[in-house]
């Protein structure tokens, strides 16, 4: 039988009304966005630097957490798993997720780390400044095993884990490998989002979601064309047959931008979905957006290309927002 490829909105309805008796396991980097939002009226005297005037500030949980407040939006029950510190940070964390119906019962604590904490400076809708406080030193083994032991007893539950990687420590080859195991052994879905600069073995995974610049940096090929057609785009072709050989992936998505999304299957042509963005207002979390959606959609038993779809819609609401958004099923079926 063809894979469908188009969604209709009843088709996105019954996704979501699936999904909902669906539970994604969220792993990885958790931390906490913070938003100190003002106005600039002046430079300062004492460097050239703009004078920021406080109005107020917003928090709101951001990598891996991320991606777990994208499912609970959608409906789907997610669970979190990863390490926190024993500060101010990760208790503000813990509140944000539980408000946004995130299980954090299995959020473990470390009281020798710092909980991630990026504070974005934002004046007339400007990013001005970003401080990031965080540790980025690799989890104890005796934590990494009660991580892996958690997932283990929860996968019975849950067909698929989305994997986070911002490189602050939590996922580290040998954990990683752990999961591909845990993965085989209860048949469940691997997706993972990929940061070149962290160089991990990404072989077996179920989906990884690169964007253009991350994929051509995985297949080590110089990104030296640009065609506004990606399927005639002979270098990124080039990039995703390397990859889709090389990682024995089931799906590749490669993010494009205002070029929208390539889905690679082995033994399937490339398939390029546009994107749906009208306005782009802030692309930060659009990512989380995209693997959570997607997992989403294969947890609920659409295929790779309705699944694809589903996350280019999710992926053109939140960018149309402003800070680290979620997208509702409303918003959603609205779109189709």
């Amino acid at each position: 039988m063809a894979e469908r490829k188009t969604v209709s909105r009843q088709r996105a309805r019954n996704i979501l009304n699936t999904a909902d008796k669906r539970t994604v396991i969220v792993t990885g980097d958790v931390m906490l966005d913070q938003f100190v939002w003002g106005d600039v009226a002046r430079i300062s005297p004492e460097a050239p630097v703009p004078v920021v005037k406080f109005q107020r500030e917003s928090f709101i949980p951001g990598g891996a957490a991320n991606v777990a407040r994208n499912l609970t939006a959608l409906g789907c029950p997610a669970k979190m798993h990863s390490v926190v510190g024993r500060d101010d940070t990760a208790k503000k964390l813990r509140a944000l997720l539980n408000a946004d119906n995130v299980d954090c019962t299995k959020l473990l604590t470390d009281k020798s780390r710092q909980t991630s904490c990026k504070t974005r400076i934002i004046a007339q809708r400007q990013q001005v400044v970003r401080v990031d406080r965080e540790s980025g030193a690799n989890l104890e083994p005796r934590l990494a095993k009660r991580l892996l032991r958690s997932i283990d007893n929860d996968l019975v539950k849950s067909r698929a884990i989305v994997i986070s990687d911002y490189g602050k420590g939590v996922m580290t080859q040998e954990f990683l490998d752990e999961l591909k195991a845990l993965g085989q052994q209860h048949g469940t879905w691997l997706s993972l989002d990929p940061k070149p600069v962290h160089s991990l073995d990404l072989r077996a995974l179920s989906l990884i979601t690169p964007n253009r610049k991350e994929a051509f940096e995985l297949a080590g090929i110089g990104d030296t064309t640009h065609n506004a057609n990606p399927i005639k785009d002979r270098n990124l072709m080039r990039v995703a047959r390397e990859l889709l050989g090389k990682l024995e992936l089931k799906v590749l998505l490669i993010t494009l931008g205002e070029l929208g999304m390539l889905v690679c299957q082995p033994g399937h042509k490339p398939f390029h979905i546009p994107t749906l963005a009208r306005e782009v207002f802030d692309v930060s979390g659009a990512g989380d957006t995209v693997i959570g959606s997607f997992t989403l959609g294969i947890a609920a038993g659409a295929n790779p290309v309705e699944a694809a779809i589903l996350a280019n819609h999710a992926a053109g609401i939140v960018v149309g927002k402003l800070g680290t958004a979620t997208v509702t099923p409303r918003e959603l079926l609205a779109s189709f």
